[in-house]
């Protein structure tokens, strides 16, 4: 695969719609930079006009006027300039853009949820979803039991989510089997072993989510009714027996 990187949109002249523009370009497909190529190109209405590329070594023209001034320009101190480019302008950038985007990855954050549970003959409906990764390129599926499931599986392409970073989802329809074993399998760049998340209960987010509710109502009230008979308990009037019995001072106990 060849990357092309856009480095510079130079020149731009308009004149009564006429457009006369410059763009440079870093073109490249091997990771050592071995086939790393300089090339300026003067375009006129999106139609280029002169071209220099760094492996053909001059200017070359496309219309009359292209080839006046390539021949012109292969003559004089343009050309040496132009032929620099590539050390000078090229490479420190592309290597600056090989570290900070070529081989930048982060790992997807995974999420691996129940859309519907079987009923009534329907099958159970799994997703699978991972977020917030890159570079684009991965590869979701479903193991069940240790085998890859290879039916019954709709998986969406890498979606940009606009910030560099991406999105994907895959839907897992199945009947489930007591004892059964479902498993989401993520493989990416960033990670060196595959990312495996087990599916690991029976209730649908909404279900799951009640039960959290009930429960936490329910511990709530055992907190609060405990507190409230604290409270009760402290605020009550003692119950303490008087009695008239005196001590004298020999340390007899004398009573009325």
């Amino acid at each position: 695969m060849i990357l092309i990187l856009q480095l510079l949109l130079a020149l731009s002249l308009r004149a009564d719609g006429y457009d006369w523009y410059q763009v440079l370009n870093c073109a490249f497909s091997s990771s050592d930079l071995s086939d790393l190529e300089f090339i300026d190109t003067f375009y006129f209405n999106k139609d280029p006009v002169i071209r220099f590329n760094s492996t053909v070594g001059r200017f070359v023209g496309f219309t009359e006027f292209g080839v006046h001034n390539a021949e012109r320009w292969n003559k004089g101190p343009f050309l040496q300039q132009e032929r620099a480019e590539l050390d000078r302008y090229c490479k420190p950038n592309v290597k600056l853009d090989i570290t900070h985007i070529l081989e930048k990855t982060v790992k997807p954050k995974i999420r691996l949820t129940s859309e519907k549970q079987a009923s009534q003959g329907h099958p159970a409906l799994l997703m699978c979803s991972a977020y917030g990764f890159y570079p684009p390129a991965i590869d979701m599926y479903w193991l069940r039991d240790g085998e890859k499931v290879t039916s019954d599986v709709v998986s969406t392409e890498e979606m940009a989510d606009g910030n560099w970073y991406y999105q994907i989802h895959s839907h897992l329809e199945y009947t489930p089997t007591s004892g059964e074993k479902i498993s989401c399998v993520v493989e990416h760049a960033s990670s060196k072993k595959p990312i495996i998340v087990d599916w690991g209960g029976s209730f649908p987010d909404s279900d799951r989510d009640k039960i959290f509710i009930g429960a936490s109502g329910f511990v709530l009230g055992i907190i609060l009714s405990t507190a409230g008979f604290l409270y009760y308990k402290k605020k009550s009037p003692g119950q303490i027996r008087e009695s008239s019995a005196d001590i004298d001072p020999s340390g007899v106990l004398m009573s009325d």
